[in-house]
């Protein structure tokens, strides 16, 4: 009887211990992922259920003390679940193998029998990632099943999959009992029906099990894709921002110019197309720091027409920064501040300069800065959280990519200019 306990938690152990294990590997948990498959990755989720639950039979056919080792009618079981009629197919024959080599003529196709079954279950679901949702409590079944009957249906599967479980392993102890032990191994609890109940119960979490724990697994891979998906979606509707906001002042000075000077309108035109043609082919969040140099020199040179000699642009890029990836449309918005509200309004003009260098421990750290009319300190106060589109879109994008690995300061002293300096990771 000790026994018999001792090899019923083994084998759960040994359940949840494979199960964690498979659930490692990335690539099986892909497969896991996806409802729909091809033959090929069908071949690969039965290897690897069968990888495992193979060298367990191996190791019960060698030596009946580890008996508890042996997964092959639940691994078969599982496969064609998770799987399909071909995954559970060829997980019941391959772990019949060392059985069959022993003399366990039955093992075949009981085990095939029940990768098939598992496959029907799976067919049989009212949805495609119902079966990840079966509980092996049988008391929780029947109260949802009283408590909300709007989900019958899905608890009546629920409960069709614990009775397929409780029939693969009553015809696998049936068969052992009327053709011999020698031909399917079973365990069985005798005459004492609790052990006999432990013994199904046992088969029964041994299924769930690795199911409760793939499922687990599968939830986080699929909630770290959807906050992927949900950064990129916000890091464009901050970029929808910005563009727009460029392209109507650009469209501003080409309407004040045609008028007054149809060539260089022309001129500003395809300028403009050069930067709409590198913004339509901009597809990552991120950039070398070489492109927005050369975005921000096409910007200003349209700026440029507008103020002549009064707008002059100095860069100071430390040797090896270049090919560094920051991130898209990061200072254009920033220089276009700087040009709009710190220098428009100056008489005499001024100066934008922008320095890119190595802020020590893998950062960059750039800057933008001018010799505008500045900001009033009481406007500089709430600028990152109030201020225009260009600074507060800056900011929030720093703190989509990169939390709290990030520094943005803004730094202005009224008729002496505006210095604006960003410290981020180098990537």
């Amino acid at each position: 009887m000790e026994q018999l306990l001792v090899i019923l938690l083994v084998k759960l152990a040994v359940a949840a211990s494979l199960a964690s294990l498979l659930s490692r590997s990335s690539r099986f948990l892909g497969l896991l992922l996806r409802e729909e498959r091809t033959m090929v990755e069908r071949l690969q989720v039965a290897g690897g259920i069968s990888f495992f639950c193979v060298s367990g039979s191996t190791l019960r056919v060698i030596t009946p003390t580890y008996a508890g080792m042996d997964l092959a009618l639940e691994g078969s079981m599982v496969a064609g679940m998770v799987g399909g009629y071909i995954s559970g197919l060829l997980t019941g024959v391959v772990c019949s193998l060392p059985a069959m080599m022993a003399g366990e003529y039955l093992a075949m196709p009981l085990y095939a029998a029940v990768g098939v079954l598992g496959g029907l279950l799976r067919d049989l679901a009212p949805e495609p990632d119902e079966i990840w949702r079966f509980t092996p409590f049988f008391d929780l079944s029947l109260y949802r099943l009283v408590r909300y009957p709007a989900d019958r249906r899905r608890t009546v599967y629920h409960v069709s999959i614990l009775m397929a479980i409780l029939s693969a392993e009553l015809v696998r102890l049936v068969s052992s009992q009327v053709f011999g032990e020698q031909y399917v191994f079973a365990l069985s609890g005798g005459r004492q029906g609790w052990l006999l109940a432990a013994v199904f119960l046992t088969t029964v979490f041994t299924v769930a099990v690795p199911l409760k724990i793939w499922n687990s697994a599968r939830n986080e891979r699929l909630l770290e894709v959807k906050e992927r998906l949900l950064v990129q979606a916000r890091l464009s509707a901050l970029a929808g921002q910005i563009n727009p906001h460029f392209l109507f002042n650009t469209l501003n000075t080409v309407s004040s110019l045609i008028r007054t000077n149809p060539d260089q309108a022309r001129q500003v035109v395809y300028k403009l197309s050069n930067i709409l043609r590198r913004l339509l082919r901009k597809t990552g969040s991120f950039a070398p720091l070489r492109d927005e140099l050369a975005f921000i020199e096409d910007y200003l040179s349209i700026e440029m027409v507008r103020f002549g000699d009064k707008l002059r642009f100095e860069k100071a890029v430390e040797p090896g920064t270049q090919d560094l990836q920051i991130p898209a449309m990061l200072l254009q918005p920033l220089v276009e501040n700087s040009v709009k509200h710190g220098l428009a309004s100056k008489v005499t003009g001024g100066v934008i300069r922008v320095s890119a260098r190595r802020s020590g421990d893998g950062r960059l750290a750039l800057t933008v800065e001018d010799d505008g009319v500045g900001i009033e300190e009481e406007r500089l106060a709430g600028l990152l959280d109030r201020g225009g589109i260009g600074v507060r879109n800056v900011n929030e994008r720093l703190q989509v990519l990169f939390g709290n690995g990030y520094r943005l300061a803004v730094q202005s002293r009224p008729g002496e200019g505006t210095r604006t300096e960003i410290d981020l990771p180098a990537r």
